[in-house]
């Protein structure tokens, strides 16, 4: 590919907006282009590595037994209201009717559809185990597209879902999705760790995340340096700090004036934070519920979430307390009899907490679960945090930011109930199929990949997912030795079934190796009369930086062999 005919536009300096440096490299670089928020075009040179992404995917997807299928991105809503997730996806969900005002919902992931076409090929125990994968489009109408390539509104997902005829099969086919993961993520060049995660909107018994750690991430993970686990802190378990212990003692109402934090009342009363009752505010489906928690810990949403078996938890709004007659900085669960109130397993066991009063500028001493105040609920929703106890061996937790590269559900028999996907078992029983998902998006992988091999100069393409193995920089492009070593170098380097890159240009020398090392191809080759008065071509490895002149067969002989060597590592 000669640089005169590719469509590219590489640009100096990124827009002010992009933040991430995979975003400002892929604007830089000319791989993408914006067209709205969450929504992009693929240039030839961006489309090429997608098609690199996508080509290692296949192979470790058909490696590991599963089979290819593709399924319509447009979906009958039909099929959404029988899961029960046309509600509970809520605005993420597109919807859309056809000219018989026939209502239909653009695909964000492929559950639904992926059940109907199993339960009508799908009969008896011998169709089973089976895997099957699909690369296609997705849309989610997400409030806060981000991060260029990390979180968007249309974006190509590999979904594979497997059918078993019990958990024990499934967890064999759970064992090669994971294991066709890590091999796909070493080969793309994004090191990742497995992290135990929340199932979401997905649903099932349990998941996990592949996660690329590093501080551009959105998400936060929970690491124990003592035992290894690691946790998204959706998910993540701890101990609390225990509680300050003693006998009940009378409630005592005492004076706090202007002190409404948990930090301003407990330093007020010469307690810690972990003595008091924090009250929080929220909306589960539409419906208000009173929230506590003891004050030294901070409220879980997706925990809470699943406790209450919501499809939505958020904050509520000022008009909301207001009405319900609550008094921010001094509520509490006592004498409270009009509202649900949901309790962390914190608030319960610990004696003598300092709650409000339910009123302004007053508190409670000595409040007791049981004695003073019940609740309606009691789960574990306290958000983990870095310095809390690992629940496994008692290690301080560490934090660290990551992007979710990939995750994988163990869904059990959660849609093949609701959408029909039965088999007969070998004594003629119908029984429904175990399932498991296994989710990659392949625009975030992208994204983690330039996340991942970048320099202040530009991309540092890994081997398998680079567009081309070779970038050829002319110069002097006019003189008659240069131009017969290009076509002499740029034919051997084909022959040997090398993608090249030929700059042709007419810029300066400076622009073009700028744009060379801007591109990240793993391998360089300068044609210069220079080089050539030193006997062949200098050829550069991009991510190490050595240079060395050769002759145009050992060039591309040593280009041949550093490729197959990297995609020999990487598999």
């Amino acid at each position: 590919m000669r640089m005169r005919q590719l469509l590219i536009k590489t640009l100096r300096e990124a827009p002010a907006e992009a933040e991430l440096p995979s975003h400002r490299l892929l604007l830089r670089a000319g791989l993408v282009v914006p067209l709205a928020a969450g929504l992009y075009c693929f240039t030839p040179l961006g489309w090429r590595v997608v098609r690199n992404i996508e080509r290692i995917i296949r192979e470790e997807m058909n490696r590991s037994g599963a089979q290819e299928v593709h399924l319509p991105a447009l979906h009958p809503i039909e099929l959404w209201e029988q899961s029960g997730r046309a509600s509970s996806m809520g605005q993420t969900l597109f919807r859309l009717h056809d000219r018989k005002e026939r209502e239909f919902a653009l695909g964000p992931t492929h559950e639904e559809v992926i059940s109907y076409l199993a339960a009508r090929l799908v009969q008896s125990y011998r169709d089973l185990p089976v895997t099957l994968y699909q690369i296609q489009t997705k849309f989610r109408d997400e409030p806060r597209p981000r991060g260029g390539l990390i979180r968007l509104r249309e974006f190509t997902m590999k979904d594979a879902y497997s059918f078993d005829t019990g958990w024990d099969t499934l967890d064999a086919s759970y064992d090669a999705a994971f294991a066709a993961y890590q091999r796909i993520f070493r080969r793309a060049g994004v090191p990742v760790i497995p992290v135990a995660a929340d199932s979401g909107a997905i649903g099932g018994k349990d998941s996990q995340e592949f996660v690329f750690l590093t501080e551009s991430g959105e998400d936060t993970i929970l690491l124990c340096p003592g035992c290894g686990y690691a946790a998204n802190a959706e998910k993540a378990e701890f101990v609390p700090a225990p509680p300050v212990d003693g006998p009940p003692t009378a409630v005592e109402r005492v004076y706090t004036p202007g002190k409404r934090t948990i930090s301003e009342v407990a330093s007020f009363l010469g307690v810690e934070p972990r003595q008091t009752l924090k009250a929080v505010f929220y909306k589960a489906d539409g419906k208000p519920v009173f929230v506590v928690i003891r004050g030294d810990l901070d409220v879980n949403e997706v925990k809470l979430k699943n406790a209450l078996g919501a499809r939505e938890v958020e904050a509520m709004d000022e008009a909301t307390v207001r009405s319900l007659g609550l008094v921010a900085g001094s509520a509490s669960p006592v004498g409270l009899d009009r509202l649900p109130v949901i309790a962390d397993s914190s608030a319960v066991v610990a004696p003598n907490l300092v709650a409000g009063a339910n009123e302004p500028d007053y508190h409670l001493r000595n409040v007791n679960h049981g004695r003073d105040w019940n609740a309606t609920l009691v789960a574990e929703f306290a958000l983990a945090r870095a310095g809390d106890a690992c629940r496994t061996c008692g290690k301080a937790l560490e934090s660290r930011r990551g992007i979710e590269m990939g995750h994988v559900f163990k869904l059990g028999t959660l849609y093949a109930e609701k959408l029909g996907v039965y088999y007969l078992d070998e004594a003629g029983e119908r029984r429904p199929c175990v399932m498991g998902c296994y989710g990659i998006g392949v625009e975030r992988m992208l994204a983690a990949i330039i996340e991942a091999n970048h320099d202040s100069d530009g991309i540092v393409w890994p081997w398998e997912v680079a567009p081309f193995d070779l970038h050829v920089v002319v110069v002097g492009a006019a003189e008659g030795a240069v131009a017969s070593t290009i076509s002499g170098l740029e034919r051997a380097a084909l022959d040997a079934g090398l993608d090249v890159l030929v700059d042709d240009r007419d810029d300066s020398p400076g622009i073009k190796f700028k744009d060379a090392d801007l591109l990240g191809m793993p391998m360089r080759a300068t044609v210069s009369p220079r080089a050539l008065e030193r006997g062949g071509v200098e050829l550069r490895d991009r991510r190490t930086g050595e240079a060395r002149v050769l002759a145009i067969p050992e060039a591309v002989a040593a280009v041949a062999a550093a490729r197959s060597e990297a995609f020999a590592a990487g598999r």
